[in-house]
């Protein structure tokens, strides 16, 4: 099995989201299954800043975007850790600069986002073709590649190299689909007679993740619950009904965690470590993190909370809750950044409540393993989950999660009333309906639960001792290698 991976972003190259540890993380397992798997994304400014080995191959190419001939050269080196060949696609004006997709400098999209990833397309493909190893699948992911499996039912059809290789696209979150304007068309060198409703267009204009989901062969997305909801006028986003369309080809696979990192027997960024038989540790990590954050060191639960401070997040349900969950003798620690607004609302917590509230209204990874670490939960009431992986990390150190049952986090997590602590079912609480009363009902009945230190404790220990690997997420991939193969 031969497969070509392609991902904007990648750990530990670049990264904005879930994707980047996702496509970091998938392909070495897939290689540790016996898949031959090459993974493909561009060459950021912020790669070459970082200097990591990799090595200018004499692989030159050209692709056309709109009438302009765009030249591209290649890099190479290894996922770290892996023996699986990673190939970076190198234009100055497309990759040389600041950000993957948004200019820092005014948090706004890039313009010429449909240039950049039309070319990041069809240059994936050219360095397919010249690798000369006959994939049997290309593997893309989200908007910025939802363009190949278009180009491969098209322009690159009568190739040789692609007559009979495949197509998966995974969606990691359907509210992002690369939309352009309709005149963007003239810049894929696709034929015009694409531009119709059952294919390219949406309500006007170009949509890219349309394109893929149209024309690859099987789609997967990032949990089953999520993979249901998206196929709804509520989480659809416009695309429902195309997802409809596409039901029998649309598969729910959740992310794995990778426990080289996320391990708190292991891990190197935590002051103590400690596991499942054995969890002293776990106090010790507690009270260094209230050191860190000027919180009086108190045997009260801590709340931890990394997140992006966005509405899809729940920030809004816990914003209309929060002076009510101060009355409680509680500590609440924020770690993440996002919209202006939840950054002065938090500050504004931070000051008025110093003894029980602290924020870091910016992501480091350090910090992100210390609350994992020191929490005793971890706060996490989505809007919409596709599906999450801060409550897979929770559960492996510990710190038991508090979600809405949503997307991924409904596949994840069995509240206690649903499933029964001692039988190694239940792994934390959750919440239904999109509600700010719900959501502090439901921290009620943890911080009830928290009190009875053995009942508790056997929660922690369901969650340390479930599975979330990627070893487990990669077979089921393969399995829909071998299906879509066959077909």
């Amino acid at each position: 099995m031969r497969v070509a991976y392609l991902s904007s972003e990648v750990v530990p190259f670049a990264k904005t989201g879930g994707l980047a540890d996702i496509a970091g993380a998938i392909p070495k397992s897939l290689q540790k299954l016996g898949v031959e798997i090459i993974v493909v994304m561009p060459f950021y400014s912020t790669i070459k800043e970082n200097k990591y080995p990799l090595t200018p191959i004499d692989m030159k190419f050209e692709v056309k975007v709109g009438d302009k001939l765009k030249t591209g050269f290649v890099h190479k080196g290894f996922l770290p850790g892996s023996q699986v060949p990673i190939y970076f696609l190198d234009n100055e004006q497309y990759y040389g600069r600041k950000g993957l997709y948004v200019n820092p400098a005014t948090m706004k999209d890039f313009d010429d986002n449909s240039e950049r990833f039309i070319f990041f397309a069809k240059g994936a493909l050219e360095v397919i073709e010249r690798l000369k190893i006959n994939f049997d699948i290309v593997h893309c992911n989200d908007w910025q590649t939802g363009l190949v499996p278009v180009y491969l039912k098209t322009n690159y059809s009568k190739k040789e190299c692609f007559k009979n290789i495949r197509t998966i696209i995974t969606i990691h979150n359907l509210a992002y689909q690369g939309l352009f304007w309709h005149w963007d068309m003239n810049l894929t060198g696709l034929d015009w007679s694409l531009f119709n409703w059952k294919q390219l267009e949406f309500y006007g204009k170009l949509n890219f993740l349309k394109g893929g989901i149209i024309f690859s062969d099987l789609i997967t997305t990032v949990s089953k619950t999520y993979a249901k909801e998206i196929q709804t006028p509520e989480y659809g986003v416009g695309l429902d009904g195309v997802l409809r369309e596409r039901a029998d080809d649309l598969y729910g696979i959740v992310n794995g965690i990778d426990y080289t990192i996320w391990n708190p027997e292991t891990d190197k960024f935590i002051i103590a470590n400690y596991g499942i038989n054995s969890l002293n540790g776990k106090q010790f990590c507690k009270r260094a993190l209230q050191r860190k954050y000027k919180l009086p060191e108190r045997d009260v639960p801590i709340i931890g909370m990394i997140s992006r401070l966005t509405d899809q997040k729940g920030l809004d349900l816990i914003v209309d809750k929060f002076q009510d969950l101060m009355k409680i003798n509680l500590q609440f620690i924020l770690l993440g950044n996002g919209e202006d607004r939840y950054h002065k609302i938090f500050e504004s917590y931070a000051k008025t409540f110093p003894q029980k509230v602290a924020v870091k209204l910016i992501f480091d990874e350090r910090s992100a393993h210390e609350i994992e670490a020191g929490s005793d939960m971890f706060l996490m009431p989505s809007h919409f989950e596709p599906c999450g992986l801060n409550q897979l990390y929770s559960l492996r150190y510990g710190t038991v999660p508090i979600v809405r049952d949503t997307g991924g986090l409904a596949d994840t997590i069995t509240d206690v009333r649903s499933g029964n602590i001692s039988n190694g079912k239940a792994n934390g609480f959750s919440f239904k309906e999109y509600d700010p009363d719900l959501l502090f009902a439901t921290l009620i009945r943890a911080i009830d639960l928290f009190k009875n230190k053995d009942q508790w404790t056997n929660l922690m220990k369901n969650g340390m001792a479930q599975d979330w690997s990627w070893e487990k997420s990669a077979r089921e991939y393969y399995g829909l290698y071998e299906k879509v193969v066959k077909e």
